[in-house]
């Protein structure tokens, strides 16, 4: 009998309601640090059938266009006239004015918030990423690719992927054990060719580009209800922030519970989990591990962080006490230091691009938290 582990990472696709939520929510933040990379944003969204609610606290100088913001949001992730939510939805705007009590901390280069932020890597894929969450991300993307270049006519924006690998006893990945996928659908199209469609067309390119033969896998579970044709908010209520573990490692590593999108670099919810991605990667870049998680934490209004672990699951070349002391003797983690180091306010990039196919492990976008450029400075530190 085989001892297997076997553990699973889902995705969601941009046009599944939580993730419309995120990316309006970040369409606001990028309109606003273009206009003023000053600004203080955190920006919600809750949408539903026919309607979409815009609220939360800005501080800015520029001009936001809420209702322009959603309406070209939504279209461009591709729901239309009939599918019971689209672009000539109401708006509800309910922004104000962000509070004068967090601004006090703030200002003088303090956290925007206490809490707790995890990043992780690890050897399981070139990006240093858990290859569960890599493979189920890489289906969704390509499903939406092929969505919106209508290569298949029949998909519509809300859908869903999960991958099950299994690992023998060593934490080695042994094969793929399940392949779920979920997309919504015209009402016309047979289960039959959804079927074929997605698992030749867009599962088994993305299993190849990983050196996986599909023929190992064991189950498929595709469209596993028989019918989806109603979604989106027409079939579920969106907000932002419910998809924090899609945004991130799939689950493999912890996380602190902070949601990102929406959010003004000063909230270390996101800068610093993005940062804790980067001291992590590049620790696993140096060799000094092969998986490695680092928890970060900070008091509100306070710039240094207070703590810093970091947990290399016995894989440290050195102690993780040790890989701490490098840490701080190498990355500038307080807020204005992320800021800074990782470009969040330069405008470089778009937040509501990292909201739509994920903040972390990315190869399409160049984003500062994902390069390797401490790696010397890591060894160095090593050999002081």
């Amino acid at each position: 009998m085989e001892k297997k582990i076997l553990f699973t990472s889902e995705y969601v696709s941009p046009g599944h309601p939580d993730k419309i939520s995120d990316q309006i929510s970040d369409a606001v933040l990028d309109v606003c640090l273009k206009g003023d990379p000053n600004s203080r944003v955190a920006c919600e969204v809750f949408c539903t059938t026919g309607q979409v609610v815009v609220g939360g606290e800005i501080t800015t100088s520029t001009y936001v266009d809420v209702q322009k913001i959603v309406r070209e949001k939504i279209k461009e992730i591709g729901y239309e006239e009939g599918m019971g939510f689209d672009s000539n939805c109401g708006v509800i705007n309910l922004i104000c004015s962000q509070s004068p009590d967090i601004a006090m901390g703030v200002d003088k280069g303090g956290a925007g918030d206490q809490g707790i932020m995890f990043g992780g890597a690890v050897r399981e894929t070139p990006e240093l990423m858990p290859l569960a969450l890599v493979l189920s991300r890489e289906i969704i993307k390509r499903l939406t690719q092929m969505t919106r270049s209508k290569e298949i006519t029949w998909a519509r924006p809300d859908a869903k992927s999960q991958i099950t690998l299994a690992y023998d006893e060593d934490g080695n990945i042994d094969y793929v054990d399940t392949v779920v996928v979920s997309v919504q659908h015209h009402p016309e199209v047979t289960q039959s060719e959804i079927h074929k469609t997605i698992i030749e067309e867009v599962v088994n390119p993305v299993l190849k580009k990983y050196k996986i033969d599909p023929e190992g896998v064991r189950h498929y579970h595709i469209n596993p209800t028989g019918r989806f044709v109603i979604g989106g908010p027409h079939g579920d209520v969106g907000l932002t922030g419910r998809k924090i573990i899609v945004d991130t490692y799939g689950g493999y590593f912890r996380h602190g519970g902070g949601a990102f999108s929406g959010k003004d670099p000063s909230k270390v919810d996101r800068s610093a989990a993005y940062a804790a991605r980067w001291v992590a990667k590049n620790i696993v870049g140096a060799d000094l591990a092969e998986k490695c998680e680092v928890q970060l934490s900070y008091a509100i209004g306070v710039a240094e962080p207070t703590s810093i672990k970091i947990d290399s699951f016995g894989t440290g070349k050195i102690s993780d006490i040790e890989m701490a002391d490098i840490v701080k003797n190498t990355f500038d983690l307080t807020p204005k230091g992320i800021e800074n180091d990782l470009e969040l306010r330069s405008g470089n990039f778009n937040y509501q691009d990292l909201a739509a196919f994920g903040h972390i492990g990315r190869t399409d976008i160049d984003l500062p938290w994902e390069r390797l450029n401490r790696v010397d400075l890591v060894k160095f530190q090593l050999k002081k």
